[in-house]
């Protein structure tokens, strides 16, 4: 279509709206814009909430809104309006909760039809152009809720109102407060446990999300008890997913989910949230089990990340690879035909591929049979004695087998990358690159994620308006938008600080995470009944609130991302460790209250609000090693190896160990302690605010950290 054809959509930053600028649907932005027209025009809104990365969000584009059919019956009898998820998850939470009430059912694309105020009253998700799959067509739903509006108006009316309350509701945590018990985690982890998958590794049935919180969690309590039904329940799934085909074979990172119970056809879209979460369990699963096979899926995912989410140049990690290349296509850029893999491979090579990543004439997708999905069907100790090689010689052929079929990979159309920079989203990466850095000595991924870190930081923060959501949009020429940073943005941005300051040493990024927490109190802490809303509670005074958006919400749920309020809890709890304020604790022990009455009840989905108990039922320990000569060197990989949630490791030169260059609790210890002054090379556990005598050899350091551990 010409540039006189485009929608108004043209002038949109979002990729997922810009995507929809040919539509001959008149689309506009949310705004107030919009609801003016509504109301001008007496029109009922509809509403379509996607992602550029979701696969029947495309499907729904090109069969329905493509259309000028539909077009026709849109423009005349709505106001349609577009939303990016990933750009306004604020908008998006409360819709969802809306269409949830209404249909039973939420997800992407969400589409919904609002009153000209913007009130629900009818949704659901995907609707094909006309009646199949037991789903009323889309038209048949757009002129049928079109007669309503205009002959049952004090229905919908009543209806809108009933919807609004259930979005109140959904996440309204009063009265439902109560004392916080350590026991809640011990809740948590038995309904992992009897949801866990014992053949096929997870949790549930299909469709299978990795959940990688509660994993974190269960690997966490094994590392402390030694528990073996944890270890086989952590170590199952994660060597089942990295095996499977929600694993990308060839070029490393997760798929974001699996269509079925063995991990084998996955949804193609990778998100760098899953992808940063996930490395944290392959990093802590090695740290508390020494298995390389950890160790090494932890690095295959770095590298993923650093060729295709991440901006070399000026930091910052990407939101998100699509799925599909075309509407076409479902996948065809990861997966492959016997034929496909014999043209790049020579004989042998194509013999040991094709049995390891079981590669057979009939695979496993629907829409081309021929196609297969890559994963670990037999071990290369298998293979060998089948066809009769050496073990060497198999891994040797498989080395080579895969180099090939990548750089074969690399020549097909390539799925969309979304090079949008989120606040939230890059620190939860940020905050697993440097836990990689720590535990695996990667220096690359330390130097990028401070690199990344400092972005976010002069592009995203300013003390007096507070931090943004979006750093930088995924096209160049887009015009950025300026939107306020929710809680998890200001929650996981804070924890990145505090893991920078640990991974550094530099307190002006202890300073940042302290002020950012100090914001984020100001602007989402509920000063009655405690908790973290999840937008901004102190907008300025010529702020229209817009549909349902002054509904308010504490999110408490992991869906996919941790919860905002748990992670702010922990922020609060690893900041008092740091500077013995007490409100910090305070804040947090209430934000751990408004839930506990109903954490057990949310199972899996709470297990960050679990992460958060145990850092609130353990004091903080911080390692501050002392020198920078090889014994240093040594102390701090000692003190880095065993996983406990709860302890800080800093590595300080000499000079660093004075009051001016710590926060205020080590200030007030680490320099006036003996030895520490002296200038000789050594370490010191700090716990509960107090210190212990400093120890300068490795094995001195393991013990007293043995002690600390069992505690």
């Amino acid at each position: 279509m010409t540039t006189q054809t485009l929608n108004s959509l043209a002038k949109a930053a979002s990729p997922y709206l810009r995507s929809a600028m040919h539509q001959p649907i008149h689309w506009y932005e949310w705004g107030e814009e919009a609801f003016a027209a509504a109301q001008r025009e007496d029109k009922p809104m509809l509403l379509d909430i996607g992602a550029v990365w979701c696969h029947w969000c495309h499907v729904m584009d090109r069969e329905s809104y493509d259309d000028p059919e539909v077009a026709q019956i849109v423009n005349q009898h709505f106001i349609p309006v577009k939303v990016d998820r990933d750009e306004r998850p604020d908008i998006d939470s409360r819709y969802q909760a809306a269409v949830s009430a209404i249909s039973g059912q939420g997800g992407w694309p969400l589409t919904a039809f609002l009153t000209p105020d913007g009130k629900p009253f009818y949704g659901g998700t995907y609707f094909p152009p006309d009646d199949n799959w037991g789903r009323p067509g889309l038209k048949r739903v757009l002129l049928s809720i079109a007669n309503a509006y205009r002959e049952k108006n004090s229905d919908v009316v009543e209806q809108a109102r009933m919807v609004e309350g259930a979005i109140s509701q959904a996440e309204s945590f009063t009265a439902r407060g109560g004392q916080f018990a350590p026991q809640l985690v011990d809740a948590i982890v038995k309904s992992a446990l009897q949801m866990f998958d014992s053949k096929n590794g997870g949790f549930g049935q299909a469709p299978k999300f990795p959940h990688p919180a509660v994993l974190d969690l269960l690997i966490e309590r094994y590392a402390q008890n030694g528990d073996q039904e944890l270890h086989n329940v952590f170590v199952t799934t994660l060597q089942h997913m990295a095996n499977g085909g929600v694993y990308d074979q060839l070029a490393g990172g997760f798929h974001r989910y699996s269509v079925d119970e063995r991990w084998i056809v996955p949804h193609f879209e990778k998100m760098c949230y899953d992808n940063s979460e996930l490395l944290k369990n392959y990093i802590h699963a090695f740290q508390a089990t020494g298995t390389e096979f950890f160790a090494g899926v932890a690095r295959d995912i770095i590298r993923w990340m650093d060729e295709w989410l991440s901006d070399r140049e000026r930091g910052g990690f990407y939101a998100s690879q699509d799925a599909d290349y075309s509407m076409e296509d479902d996948g065809d850029y990861f997966t492959w035909t016997v034929e496909e893999a014999r043209a790049v491979l020579e004989e042998d090579e194509a013999k040991v591929a094709c049995l390891y990543y079981d590669i057979n004439e009939v695979g496993e997708m629907h829409h081309n049979p021929a196609k297969n999905v890559l994963y670990v069907r037999a071990s290369a100790d298998e293979i060998a004695r089948r066809l009769e090689l050496t073990p060497q010689r198999v891994q040797d052929l498989l080395a080579s087998a895969k180099k090939k079929m990548y750089a074969a990979r690399l020549k097909r159309p390539a799925p969309y990358v979304d090079k949008t920079v989120y606040a939230g989203w890059n620190a939860l990466c940020i905050s697993a690159y440097l836990d990689a850095a720590k535990v695996l000595g990667l220096d690359t991924a330390r130097q990028f994620a401070l690199h990344s870190l400092d972005r976010v930081l002069s592009q995203g923060w300013r003390p007096e308006r507070g931090l943004l959501h979006v750093i930088a949009y995924s096209h160049p020429e887009s015009v950025a938008r300026e939107i306020a940073g929710v809680l998890d943005d200001y929650a996981f941005t804070a924890i990145a600080c505090l893991d920078a300051y640990e991974a550094t040493a530099d307190l002006s990024y202890f300073k940042f995470a302290r002020q950012i927490a100090d914001v984020m109190v100001h602007k989402f802490f509920d000063s009655v009944s405690g908790g973290f809303f999840d937008t901004d509670q102190t907008p300025a005074s010529d702020t229209k609130v817009l549909g349902v958006l002054g509904a308010r919400r504490k999110p408490f749920q992991d869906s996919p991302t941790p919860a905002g309020n748990s992670v702010a809890a922990i922020a609060l709890l690893r900041l008092y460790a740091y500077t013995n304020d007490q409100s910090y604790r305070d804040k947090a022990q209430q934000t751990m209250e408004v839930f506990a009455g109903m954490a057990e009840q949310y199972g899996i989905f709470g297990a960050t609000y679990g992460i958060a108990a145990v850092h609130f039922s353990r004091p903080h320990s911080q390692v501050a090693i002392i020198g920078d000569d090889e014994l240093a060197a040594q102390l701090y990989s000692a003190a880095s190896a065993p996983l406990t949630f709860t302890k800080a490791v800093i590595k300080l030169k000499a000079n660093q160990a004075v009051p001016q260059n710590l926060p205020h609790a080590l200030a007030d210890t680490i320099p006036h302690l003996p030895g520490v002054a002296s200038g000789k090379t050594t370490a010191v556990i700090c716990s509960g605010f107090t210190c212990q005598p400093p120890v300068s050899d490795v094995n001195g350091l393991r013990s007293a950290l043995e002690d600390l551990r069992s505690r």
